[in-house]
């Protein structure tokens, strides 16, 4: 029986901890220090503070997991956090990852975007053992989650949080039973950590073109580029009707707008 648990993560994944802290104890948070822009830790962070829930801001350490397992810990999850956890060969605790893809597809650091840039029309969330490998350990539990045409990052996160409280449930009232029968992932695909040249717009593109990556990356920083000019644009918008005022970008066959904008 799950009874007391460490969490980790960023906000990106915080209605599990929500969800959690009805079902055991939350009894030790972790997080990585964010930019508060783009992603955040700011609910993680009060809601350590309003439940007087012990606090790390930064990596775990191999003596962390030691001290968690001398302290009675019967689970850490983790839920989005950018270091790499210290995993063992025979680790105390068992420590289980929450991932944004219907694993073994979509292995790597940010498949989101990718799976909009690919035309996917399905990921999902997947709840699996953490192993030395990065994505790589036995699934205990899968939710599919439809991609549609108009979603953008936001509204496909958005739909991954909404399963997470079910699969939460799920994961502590059976975890004994799902631990033994996790399965195997077998050969999987790992997806190349999105650079630069996939969020970068220019002028020569279409609508079409442009539209799919200021998705794919909506509400973090896209590149526009028009010859020597190039500015950094967050909420970047296809827009096809005039509205005088507002700072236009030029694509083949319309412009854009945005919400943020700086010149680089």
């Amino acid at each position: 029986m799950i009874k007391k648990i460490v969490y980790i993560g960023i906000d990106l994944f915080y209605p599990a901890l929500s969800e959690l802290a009805g079902l055991c104890e939350i009894g030790q948070i972790v997080t990585c220090k964010t930019d508060n822009v783009t992603e955040f830790n700011r609910e993680i962070c009060h809601y350590a503070e309003e439940h007087h829930i012990p606090l790390k801001i930064g990596k775990i350490t191999a003596a962390d997991l030691d001290d968690w397992s001398s302290r009675g810990f019967d689970l850490i999850i983790c839920g989005g956090y950018y270091h790499r956890i210290p995993i063992r060969e025979k680790e105390k605790i068992p420590i289980v990852n929450i991932h944004p893809s219907l694993l073994p597809k979509g292995r790597g650091a940010w498949p989101m975007p990718v799976a909009i840039l690919q035309g996917d029309t399905v990921s999902g969330i997947t709840i699996h053992k953490m192993s030395e490998e990065f994505d790589e350990g036995d699934i205990l539990l899968q939710k599919e989650v439809p991609i549609y045409a108009d979603d953008n990052l936001e509204t496909l996160t958005m739909r991954m949080r909404k399963q997470l409280p079910e699969l939460m449930r799920q994961l502590i009232q059976d975890f004994e039973q799902l631990w033994k029968s996790a399965r195997v992932q077998g050969e999987g695909e790992y997806l190349k950590m999105p650079e630069e040249k996939d969020w970068t717009v220019t002028s020569a593109m279409d609508c079409r073109e442009a539209d799919k990556i200021l998705r794919a990356f909506w509400g973090y920083e896209c590149i526009y580029r028009n010859g020597n000019d190039k500015f950094e644009l967050i909420y970047g918008r296809i827009r096809r009707e005039e509205a005088p005022g507002s700072i236009t970008f030029p694509i083949k066959d319309g412009e854009i707008i945005a919400d943020r904008v700086r010149k680089i």
